[in-house]
């Protein structure tokens, strides 16, 4: 029987090249011993104005729901954190978990040691560690900017899936567009801006992570979510997407819609929902209709 972690936290830096085989090794371990606790998904493929868009269908998520039913409103589980689920320190002020009820593969999240807003702006340190996260895993990080926005914890957090999590291996359904132009697609029907970041080496994370926080804070103000970078909150909800080659940023109006929930993977093309009912919905709505509704119109 698994008792014990195979490893605890140690103060510090990661050590470079040593992050995948982390990730995979506590996967391992926490499958073992039940920490870690996949959801299974069908997926189908629905196409709007010529985007085939990823739906992954949820087989059960029992076993989550009535967890979150047993917990608190207050109940953090990062502070402490389940050590069964650590992987690694990233930094001095992040530390990387598995994601406990992981849809894809080898979800991690990127969590501040003390606790911090979901809802605050994104720092320096946290660029840094999403950097550090991103030079070992060609994966989309991402953030949750608030419960509008698809946050289900209020303790800040950053994830990164690896890609490619498309079922076939190809790329993400929206980066066609998001690769195409900077600033704003026309394509795309709701408000967002876009940053092209090559060409930003990503083997260097500590160089680029005042660059990448600056790209950050740009859009933002682009979008009239912040005045000036120095406040603590923004002005409204948001997704950020990043990868190694772009960046972009999209506003929420509202966190689900027709109970479609939406979170940042919704702006990369991949959707989510609980049942075959919802996905029924959200082929009668359109996937490009859904995005729009929790965001804004452009």
């Amino acid at each position: 029987m698994v008792t014990d972690p195979p490893s605890l936290p140690s103060s510090g830096w990661l050590k470079s090249g040593t992050l995948w085989s982390k990730i995979k090794q506590q996967t391992q371990f926490a499958l073992a011993c039940g920490a870690l606790q996949p959801i299974q998904t069908v997926y189908e493929w629905v196409e709007q104005e010529n985007v085939r868009f990823l739906v992954r269908v949820l087989a059960n998520i029992k076993r989550k729901e009535a967890a979150s039913q047993q917990r608190s409103k207050d109940f953090n589980p990062f502070l402490p954190y389940d050590p069964y689920l650590f992987v690694a320190d990233l930094s001095s002020t992040h530390l990387v978990l598995l994601n406990k009820f992981n849809v894809m593969e080898h979800h991690i999240l990127i969590v501040t040691r003390a606790f911090a807003a979901q809802d605050s702006l994104l720092t320096l340190a946290d660029f840094q560690a999403l950097a550090i996260g991103l030079a070992e895993i060609n994966g989309l990080g991402f953030y949750n900017g608030g419960q509008v926005a698809g946050a289900s914890q209020r303790h800040k957090h950053l994830q990164i899936v690896p890609l490619p999590f498309v079922p076939d291996g190809s790329p993400l359904p929206l980066e066609p567009l998001m690769l195409e132009t900077s600033g704003i697609n026309a394509k795309l029907p709701y408000r967002h801006a876009i940053a092209h970041l090559n060409p930003l080496d990503f083997t260097q994370p500590f160089a680029i992570a005042e660059m990448l926080l600056q790209q950050y804070q740009q859009l933002l103000r682009d979008l009239k979510l912040i005045e000036c970078p120095d406040i603590a909150e923004p002005l409204g909800a948001y997704n950020l997407l990043v990868t190694r080659e772009w960046m972009c940023v999209v506003p929420r109006s509202q966190e689900s819609i027709s109970g479609i929930p939406v979170n940042s993977l919704g702006f990369t093309g991949a959707l989510l929902v609980k049942n075959h009912a919802q996905l029924a919905q959200l082929k009668a709505l359109g996937p490009l209709t859904v995005l729009t509704e929790v965001g804004y119109a452009a």
